[in-house]
């Protein structure tokens, strides 16, 4: 019998349905009681105590890694993103680091279109001051109008790029590594510097990897450089922006507005200046939100963990038969 730290949020509630699954193939559950993530030490506290897991964004660093060893075979990360894990670490003691690739393009690359077109047509705010009892016209302007930039063309930046076409608007791209150039020509896309998609967008959508090379990306110089009224969206990483800068910008009127699912620190502080802007729309790390995706990524979740363990899949197919959602 092997035993399983379970930890990943979406996947805690549906574990009732898939324990059966899961004891199927002779695993024992370890459940921890998860605020969003496990820190370091929240980690610490099982060390030694189980074979794989099942994660979400849990600070699975070098010296959480080591001091699990020797039983640790597999992390299975419940998503995309394995930012949290120290990937380096995971390959020096021969930990295999499994996810769901291109898991939720399309709920977050729909979030983007929500964001814009709430800010584009200025919905929260007409509604609020209906609310109110004000009849008060608020101009907005159609997203045709508009330009948009696309940090990050990578699947989930194409999808954003390819819905917002649709809308008539130009379109801009920004990326370290090359983009096909069927895609750019097929959507009409323009890849440029950093500097110019910020100093020529109307909204500036977020959507590359958190990397060495994207921690702070969004800084105080480069939001000097944001067309002003700008509109930035971010619905990737927390630490592609710098949010005290991103504070003082919206502050200081450089920026329009922002639309944010992810923060530095999570769940967001409760003191955060962002909770009290009123040219701020926020959700909790949420956009991946949908039954249809969050399911297959539950069943590609066990698939990479049994993987991980040695564990043969074949009986898999038919237990999701049975027990999917």
């Amino acid at each position: 019998m092997k035993d399983i730290l379970v930890s990943a949020p979406y996947m805690l509630p549906e574990l009732d349905r898939l324990l059966p699954v899961l004891k199927a193939f002779d695993l024992n559950l370890i459940v921890p009681e998860v605020h969003e993530r496990l820190s370091e030490e929240e980690i610490l506290a099982y060390a030694g105590d189980f074979d794989g897991t099942i994660c979400g964004d849990d600070r699975y660093t070098r010296r959480v890694i080591e001091a699990c060893q020797p039983r640790l075979r597999v992390i299975s990360k419940w998503g995309t993103g394995i930012d949290s894990i120290d990937q380096a670490a995971a390959a020096d003691f021969g930990v295999m680091v499994g996810n769901t690739p291109n898991a939720f393009t399309v709920p977050v690359s729909e979030s983007v279109l929500g964001y814009m077109l709430s800010f584009a047509r200025n919905i929260p705010w007409l509604d609020d001051a209906m609310k109110a009892s004000e009849w008060q016209k608020i101009n907005g302007k159609t997203l045709s109008e508009c330009t948009l930039g696309v940090v990050g063309v990578g699947n989930v930046g194409q999808a954003v790029l390819r819905r917002a076409r649709g809308f008539g608007m130009e379109l801009l791209g920004n990326d370290i590594v090359d983009v096909a150039p069927d895609f750019l020509l097929e959507n009409g896309v323009e890849m440029t510097s950093l500097q110019d998609l910020l100093s020529r967008s109307d909204f500036i959508s977020i959507n590359c990897s958190l990397n060495p090379t994207s921690q702070h990306l969004i800084n105080a110089e480069t939001l000097s450089w944001v067309k002003p009224g700008a509109i930035l969206i971010n619905t990737a990483r927390g630490p592609i922006i710098d949010q005290p800068a991103l504070v003082k910008a919206l502050q200081e009127g450089k920026l329009g507005g922002a639309g944010m699912d992810v923060f530095e620190d999570e769940p967001l502080p409760a003191n955060s200046p962002l909770l009290k802007m009123n040219n701020v729309l926020l959700s909790p790390h949420n956009t991946n939100s949908s039954p249809r995706f969050w399911e297959r990524v539950h069943w590609n979740t066990i698939k990479n963990l049994l993987i991980g363990l040695e564990i043969p899949t074949d009986r898999l197919a038919a237990l999701k038969a049975e027990y999917g959602g």
